[in-house]
């Protein structure tokens, strides 16, 4: 198929060469008559000026005010005198010798290159009446003939003033149809800089998006590494540091051992299970309400510290996700409460409320002033806090702190209940 661009450079093209055909007619129209007039003269002839003379001046009119001077084709009331003078010269040489019609044959080409709107069909029907007079072979001298030439002038007129007719028409299409092939050349070339500047943009929101899939899966495994192994650290350092006060009571100091050795491997295999982005193991072997309650029973007993756990409303699956999220935010929220509440009793409420699941963390520590920034002296440096304020708004949820000296800490975690199958 031809491209646009090739079309329109087609189109120019013959139109370069259109305006240097009608300005080398002329004069081999001249030449014709010229020719033709010398070897068959007709007799009955005109001649006021002799037709050497006369094709002479007329080829030096058309030669100035069209080949020496193109640009004057677009400057109207003079391309009225040229045309003028044009049909006169004809008229001239037809008149001489009806061979001369040859030349006169270029008024109609002249009319459409330097006349303009209905200006043309009055060159047109001047041009088709030296046409008629040649063809009937000069000035009509008796009454057939003169039958003879309006016939013929009428006839060139009329075919000559149809076909200027549907050249405007066809100049006025060719026109619109120029305009409209640029328009698409133009349509063309903005599309291509419109996906040239798509390409540059698809590959910025590539990098983008590779950049916000590294930064969201360091903050997942910084989740990770302090659900599991900071959280697992601190209570095996916990359970060494109360095995070394218990050295002279065997027992005590073989419970604290065996404590930290379990609480080793389980960090262990939750960090590997994170690593591979797997669910925690407590909700691959059981339903949430059921996770929940093993994780606080194993916190009481290895933090000898009173809790109850209660389930309100019907227990149903949730996303994968949002289970996690609620076991990983109890277990941060029961971790600061074995570092920092020195709480005797913790109660933890899970609570299935239609379009929403809450868990609810109390206990009755010392408590702190929640407009307090973290305190930099505390081990997890605050990061705790941060990181289930992210869980829990990584599943559209809310996190809400309460607390004060003295009056314990209540953490509360709602988030969606959307419906999903246990692992």
């Amino acid at each position: 198929m031809t491209s646009t661009a090739e079309q329109v450079d087609r189109l120019a093209a013959w139109e370069a060469r259109e305006p240097g055909l009608h300005r080398m007619l002329p004069y081999v129209g001249l030449a014709v008559g010229i020719l033709l007039a010398t070897v068959a003269p007709v007799p009955v002839g005109l001649s006021v000026v002799p037709d050497p003379v006369v094709a002479g001046l007329a080829a030096a009119w058309i030669a100035w005010f069209v080949n020496l001077h193109p640009g004057w084709t677009s400057r109207r009331r003079l391309m009225g005198i040229y045309y003028t003078g044009l049909i006169g010269f004809a008229a001239l040489l037809v008149l001489d010798s009806p061979w001369y019609g040859f030349f006169a044959w270029v008024g109609f080409l002249h009319a459409f290159l330097v006349l303009h709107g209905r200006w043309r069909f009055v060159g047109v029907a001047a041009t088709g009446v030296l046409i008629g007079t040649a063809q009937g072979g000069g000035l009509p001298s008796s009454a057939g003939h003169w039958m003879l030439w309006a016939v013929l002038v009428l006839f060139n007129v009329g075919v000559a003033s149809g076909v200027s007719w549907f050249g405007m028409i066809t100049d006025r299409q060719n026109a619109n149809r120029k305009r409209l092939v640029e328009e698409l050349a133009e349509a063309n070339r903005r599309l291509a800089e419109t996906m040239r500047e798509n390409e540059g943009l698809h590959a910025q929101l590539l990098t983008q998006a590779r950049e916000a899939g590294v930064t969201d899966e360091r903050q997942r495994m910084a989740r990770e590494i302090h659900d599991t192994l900071a959280q697992g650290l601190t209570g095996i350092i916990t359970q060494l540091e109360a095995a070394g006060q218990a050295r002279d009571r065997r027992a005590d100091w073989q419970r604290h051992v065996d404590t930290a050795v379990a609480l080793a491997r389980e960090s262990l295999t939750e960090a590997r299970r994170s690593v591979r982005a797997v669910r925690p193991e407590a909700l691959e072997a059981a339903r949430l309400p059921e996770a929940l309650a093993e994780l606080t029973r194993r916190w009481s007993t290895i933090n000898e510290v009173n809790t109850e756990v209660n389930v309100t409303g019907e227990a149903r699956p949730l996303h994968p996700e949002v289970e996690v999220t609620l076991l990983r935010t109890a277990q941060e929220a029961l971790a600061n409460v074995a570092r920092h509440a020195k709480a005797s009793r913790v109660g933890l409420t899970l609570s299935y409320m239609g379009d929403v699941v809450t868990l609810d963390v109390r206990d009755d520590g010392v408590g702190f002033p929640v407009t307090d920034p973290p305190s930099p002296r505390r081990s997890d440096g605050g990061y705790g806090l941060t990181a289930m304020r992210q869980r829990v708004a990584g599943v559209g949820g809310e996190l809400a702190i309460e607390s004060e000296p003295g009056g314990g800490t209540a953490v509360s975690a709602s988030v969606p209940a959307h419906a999903g199958g246990v692992g």
